[in-house]
């Protein structure tokens, strides 16, 4: 084999590896989901704020794949419900968990 062969093969292995290290595992997101995650997951901080009755209100929000977790304390399960019908209007939201705990 020539040495422009072997160099050929050499870098043809590496870009493959790289190319595998980037992609997706189902335990884990690859770089463009956590970069989109976290983009509706502002996009659903700002949908909250918003909102005349939540803006006040500690909710925390995260998302994963498109499913976004909504978590912390309200005084009614009226708003508990109007901050998940928010969160599902918001562009790339995949689904809804809503964990708010009425106090």
């Amino acid at each position: 084999m020539t040495m422009t062969k072997r160099f050929y093969s050499l870098f043809f292995a590496v870009c493959m590896l790289i190319l595998a290290g980037c992609a997706a595992t189902p335990q884990k997101a690859s770089t463009g989901q956590i970069i989109d995650d976290s983009v509706i997951t502002t996009k659903v901080k700002a949908a909250i704020f918003e909102e005349p009755n939540l803006k006040s209100l500690q909710i925390s929000v995260e998302t994963y794949k498109g499913i976004v977790q909504l978590s912390g304390f309200v005084n009614a399960s009226a708003i508990s419900l109007r901050a998940a019908e928010v969160a599902r209007k918001v562009d790339g939201v995949q689904g809804v968990r809503n964990s708010l705990v009425v106090k």
